[in-house]
């Protein structure tokens, strides 16, 4: 049973039986066995690889049906020729893992890294797939890597191949969700296939680049390649190895037995160790010379490849350490055309992007930045160097500007990795869908404001820090493994200014030494706090006291950790390595980091702050990418999830003078976090292949992404996009335009555009509920396809791009008769500020409040509690809706959600009639699933010059319509 697929088992069991005639072919002994097997049963734990490994394996040569679905499970079983008993057993032990997948944007590309060459060739791959599985990452989330990693890997050049081609790309994750995992299984399946350079580009500091090195170390190289020839058992050997004081060393290091070159494998010698980065000629240049078998073939023939060591090093984006790599590498002269190169580059949105100003450049040359300068100058000198950027901010300027056509935009693929399993991000701290102003679930689990009203609540915050150290010591004292609780961590980032981190660290510091932890009001503030808040939101499946009288004996322990070294408070900040190179700031070598950091932008790079949780965030930018990296909250945070707290400003003044304004953080980062998820969503709409074929390649993403973001633009003036986004095709797919005129004028047009709609709205309202969901009151009607086309032909718009796709698809659909007509829901608000208001005669309807969260976008308009309806009208969904509902459901019948908007307290005449400019006419569609034709693209793209199909930037004066 290879990853070549699923083969009949009985029948493969009987050909590896060493018995002439099986004993017995009955299955109901193995599905017994299953059945009574426990968690840490072998038999299971083989079968759960097994089959996790066939449910996630995408576009597999021995399966026709989409990966992590049911489908190919029964698939799977079907090939396995398993009866109903033993599949039964199989889905109650190794349940089906149906949680997305990574999203691949990607050019067609010539296959050669197929399943069986990545089998034939694993040896360090191996390796780390069973370091992971020793670290308790479960099945799913070790198949979860594969795949991904493979993903990556197969759009790399073959490194084999005769002819020399760099592929560009981009991974794109979250905000501390393991990028290094992913670019390390990266790393270990492109050497296996025959990568022998590997340059990582490891951050601006010696800390982070240390980080990045010593889990390669760790995880990758392993214990024989960092030891080389030295004997471990002779102390004079060991002076100058590394991890030599490292409490970690040897046990956590990943060890092969013996040399890989002996095991029949191949060395990695590594050019950078854990404190010193790439030294000019430090190892001489012999260590960069690679040897060639045969050396009338080129290094790249696999004779030579698959016999040569790798060569592997984590470079600091630095200039100087740059320039000696670009000057070493020039002496090997030609045989840089022969070596397969991998450059990995983290946080490839931070120092990498040439960031200067094209207008000021000289004509037909481009100035660079320093360090995009030097990895430009590697990429030439290395002609078959693969660049794989890695980011959490996808709208980075590397991703959404490729002006510089030559440069790291990524031409060949673009990958977006899922959100991983257990993971604390934008959903934990933020209510997607909510509409009103009051406060989510999660706003109230997890985000404590900072008003006017309430003062700066930072003696709150430092009381939440002692109470949660506290929590972590009860429920490590309770069973929970106190692993994840090794480190305790406040951030506190208030401002980019240095010396305002100093004074702000004094002050916390003088509040910490007066806070009286110790005595009775220090205690009362703190069992105060306890009671409305950690008890109240705890996690009932942890230990949690049932009183504060039965965690108090906890708080000295935290005091006590969190004063260790002298100071609770550490600043981090500044430009030179010093400034970071604190012992108590070093997570691997610190036994415990119970510390409140004060810093600014250096903590929000690459650095994770491990053990993070209490948050007090007041810092203001206008920079989203800036704004998001900040979000150090994200990560993972098991044992202690209920325990994050996030404080953050909610009126801030950003500016100073006449342009001072007050700007709420909280909205501020959940606009940035509306716009990732929504593209992230259509990537994930665009990804499938279309007859083999891409719906989507990178070079049309930049405008994809400005029709939701109306800034996304090239950099110069002069400059446009290629490729003009003309069509979005979305049947059976929720659609919420949310760029609305915000002068009167062009609200009063859209609202008397709207008439003919309202005239056919039911006077009396119905009730429309699905499946078990909410039931609510609305007024509806019919109105056929080509009355609502003429409607939505006619609104203007604040950002006419945003909807014009939309358009272009119903108008087609016009053209092509597949809509009949459209069902449209006014729901009426059952709020207690609601109230009643006609609208040019028709009515009465109750106007929803809602608020533009970014210009004259809006955020969500529509209630999740009436979308059930017209998804089920539309036949998006399969559950049935009361019969009001379901005597409303048509084959090729849409439904539409007309929701009337005010912004303040409407303006409500004696008639009571609103004023149309006081009014916005909101709206969500979801087309009928008939509206497009099976196997037709969802996106439709038109190429401004027809000439330069690959051009992603061009001239406007260029420009060949």
């Amino acid at each position: 049973m290879s990853r070549r697929g699923p083969k009949h088992f009985a029948k493969l069991a009987f050909v590896l039986s060493e018995a002439d005639e099986p004993v017995d072919t009955d299955m109901s002994r193995f599905r017994d066995r299953i059945l009574a097997a426990d968690t840490g049963d072998d038999l299971l734990a083989l079968w759960r690889r097994k089959l996790t490994a066939w449910d996630f394996e995408q576009s597999p040569t021995w399966s026709v049906t989409a990966p992590r679905t049911l489908e190919r499970r029964a698939e799977v079983y079907d090939k396995l020729a398993f009866d109903a008993d033993v599949r039964k057993a199989l889905d109650m032990a190794v349940p089906v893992y149906e949680e997305a997948g990574p999203v691949t944007i990607s050019r067609e590309f010539q296959p050669w890294y197929t399943r069986e060459q990545a089998a034939n060739r694993s040896f360090y791959w191996t390796s780390y797939e069973r370091l992971l599985r020793r670290k308790g990452w479960s099945d799913a989330a070790v198949s979860s890597l594969d795949e991904a990693a493979h993903a990556v890997v197969e759009r790399l050049a073959d490194p084999t191949r005769e002819d020399s081609y760099g592929a560009r790309g981009l991974v794109v994750g979250y905000v501390q969700s393991g990028k290094t995992a992913n670019f390390t299984g990266v790393t270990a399946k492109a050497i296996d296939a025959g990568y022998r350079l590997v340059i990582v580009l490891g951050g601006t500091l010696n800390l982070l680049r240390g980080q990045t090195q010593r889990r390669l170390d760790m995880e990758l190289i392993g214990q024989e390649n960092i030891l080389g020839a030295a004997d471990p058992d002779d102390p004079d050997a060991l002076v100058g190895i590394d991890y030599q004081d490292d409490e970690d060393w040897p046990a956590k290091f990943v060890s092969f037995g013996a040399r890989p070159s002996q095991l029949g494998a191949f060395d990695i010698e590594r050019l950078t160790s854990r404190d010193r980065d790439y030294m000019a000629l430090e190892r001489g240049i012999s260590a960069l010379e690679f040897e060639k078998p045969n050396r009338t073939l080129p290094l790249h023939a696999p004779s030579n490849l698959h016999a040569a060591r790798a060569r592997v090093m984590v470079v600091k984006k630095n200039k100087s350490v740059l320039e000696k790599l670009v000057k070493d590498l020039k002496k090997l002269g030609p045989i840089l055309g022969e070596i397969p190169a991998l450059i990995i580059d983290d946080e490839s949105d931070q120092a990498s992007v040439n960031t200067t100003d094209p207008k000021k450049w000289e004509a037909g040359t481009v100035t660079r930045t320093a360090i995009n300068g030097q990895i430009s100058k590697l990429l030439t000198l290395l002609p078959r160097a693969q660049y794989v950027g890695y980011t959490a901010t996808p709208f980075a300027n590397v991703f959404i500007d490729p002006g510089d056509a030559e440069d790291l935009f990524p031409r060949d693929f673009l990958i977006s990795l899922p959100r991983p399993v257990d993971y604390m991000g934008v959903q934990d701290f933020h209510d997607l869908d909510d509409v009103d102003d009051g406060e989510g679930e999660a706003e109230k689990r997890h985000v404590r404001g900072v008003y006017d009203s309430t003062g700066d609540r930072l003696q709150e915050a430092l009381d939440a820090f002692v109470l949660t150290g506290a929590l972590k010591l009860y429920r490590e004292k309770h069973g929970v493994p106190s692993g994840p609780f090794r480190h305790h961590t406040m951030l506190v980032h208030e401002s980019v200014r240095m010396a305002e981190h100093a004074a702000l660290a004094e002050r916390i510091e003088a509040m910490w030494h007066n806070a009286a932890y110790t005595g009775p009001g220090g205690h009362a503030r703190l069992e105060a706090l306890f009671d409305k808040d950690f008890h109240t939101h705890a996690d009932d499946s942890l230990p949690t006291p049932a009183t504060y009288a039965d965690l108090k004996p906890h708080i000295s322990g935290a005091r006590r950790l969190i004063n260790q070294g002298g100071s609770p408070v550490m600043v981090v900040n500044g430009e030179s390595e010093s400034d970071y190179a604190q012992p108590d700031l070093d997570f691997d070598r610190t036994p415990n980091v119970w510390k409140i950091l004060v810093g600014g932008t250096k903590l929000s790079r690459g650095f994770t702050v491990e053990g993070l949780t209490i948050s007090y965030y007041r810092r203001t930018t206008q920079q989203a990418d800036t704004l998001m990296q900040m979000g150090r909250w994200f990560g993972f945070r098991p044992g202690y999830r209920d325990l994050v707290r996030l404080y953050i400003g909610r009126e801030e003044q950003l500016g100073k003078g006449r342009t001072a304004r007050t700007v709420d953080l909280y909205e501020a980062f959940e606009a940035i976090c509306r716009d990732e998820e929504l593209f992230r969503t259509e990537l994930a709409r665009y990804a499938p292949l279309v007859d083999g074929r891409p719906q989507v390649t990178p070079a049309q993403i930049p405008p994809l992404v400005a029709q939701h973001l109306p800034w996304v633009r090239p950099s110069a003036r002069n400059k446009m996009f290629n490729a003009e986004l003309v069509e979005v095709r979305s049947p059976g797919t929720w659609v919420e335009p949310t760029a609305y005129p915000d002068a009167p004028d062009g609200l009063a047009h859209n609202t008397e555009c709207w008439e003919p709609v309202l005239a056919a709205l039911g006077q009396d309202p119905v009730r429309l509920s699905v499946g078990d969901g909410p039931e609510y009151e609305a007024r509806v009607g019919t109105v056929s396809h080509a009355t609502l086309t003429t409607v939505l032909a006619d609104l203007r718009w604040s950002i006419p791009s945003q909807f014009s796709p939309h358009l272009e698809f119903l108008l087609e659909a016009e053209r092509q008769t597949t809509i009949d007509d459209w069902l449209v829901i006014s729901p009426l608000q059952t709020s207690t500020r609601r109230a009643e208001a006609r609208i040019l005669g028709h009515g009465p309807f109750t106007p929803a409040r809602r608020t533009r969260r970014r210009g004259s976008l809006f955020g969500a308009l529509s209630e999740p509690k009436h979308r059930a309806a017209a998804l089920r009208v539309a036949g998006a969904v399969e559950t049935a809706g009361n019969a009001s509902v379901e005597r409303l459901v048509r084959p090729r019948r849409g439904a539409l959600l007309l929701y009337p908007v005010v912004e303040s307290e409407p303006r409500i005449g004696p008639d009571g009639t609103v004023e149309p400019g006081d009014v916005v006419m909101a709206f969500s569609f979801v087309a009928p699933k008939s509206s497009v034709g099976a196997g037709r693209s969802l996106v439709r793209f038109r190429t401004i010059d027809s000439g330069r199909q690959d051009a992603i930037v061009i001239d406007r004066d260029d420009a060949q319509t």
